[in-house]
């Protein structure tokens, strides 16, 4: 501020935000994030105003995360207060969407996506949530990013099986273990084994989700998770 460096505020403002927001101060992270982006609309600067919607998006995304845990809801049965802070997530990941499409940049509009796809499941509008994961997929493959693709995979059969479509729901957490298995990541393939038991329970294939929640067992052992 004292030498007149607009876009260097902005940025110091927007990193702001985002620590408070990992303090859980919301609030005054939004206040930060929103300095961050008008200041960038300001400048003309598209590039930030594109990441302030995104960190702005974050902010309510975490906050509406933060009241639902408290509550313990199922996606889809939120309190009226964490739904208007999911919907305020959700239209400024639409509009950073917007921009960085317009700006051509791919890697951001796969991270838009997957939010928007994260935003969508916790208000319980899992079609939605569906057709957002499977941009985010589609991205992933396109930048051969395997963790992004495996993450789209799990939220994929998560939001499958709240629409009764466990068969599918299966298929994906298949793939989504296959791909925990190549990345060598043993709790997330942990968390896929125990999926798949119970998408298998909801199949009333009891014999394969035996075998599925012993492997999720044999692998908790082995990571002597409690």
């Amino acid at each position: 501020r004292t030498i007149g460096d607009r876009i260097g505020e902005a940025k110091a403002s927007g990193n702001l935000g985002n620590t408070l927001k990992i303090l859980g101060q919301f609030d005054e992270a939004v206040v930060c994030c929103q300095r961050h982006l008008d200041i960038s609309q300001e400048q003309g600067d598209k590039v930030g105003e594109a990441r302030a919607l995104y960190n702005i998006g974050n902010v309510y995304h975490a906050k509406g995360k933060h009241l639902s845990w408290n509550m313990a809801q199922d996606p889809g049965y939120q309190s009226q207060e964490v739904k208007e802070t999911l919907q305020k997530a959700s239209e400024y990941y639409e509009r950073n969407l917007s921009l960085v499409k317009e700006l051509g940049d791919r890697a951001a509009q796969g991270r838009a996506y997957g939010n928007l796809g994260n935003t969508q499941y916790l208000l319980g509008n899992f079609s939605e949530a569906i057709a957002f994961h499977k941009e985010r997929l589609a991205i992933a493959k396109e930048f051969g990013d395997k963790a992004a693709e495996r993450r789209a995979y799990s939220n994929l059969g998560n939001a499958h099986i709240f629409l009764g479509r466990f068969d599918i729901s299966a298929e994906y957490y298949k793939k989504t273990l296959q791909l925990s298995r190549q990345l060598k990541d043993q709790a997330v393939e942990a968390q896929a084994c125990y999926s798949l038991g119970n998408t298998y329970t909801l199949l009333q294939d009891y014999d394969r989700a035996i075998e599925y929640h012993l492997k999720h067992l044999v692998i908790a052992q082995e990571l002597g998770d409690r």
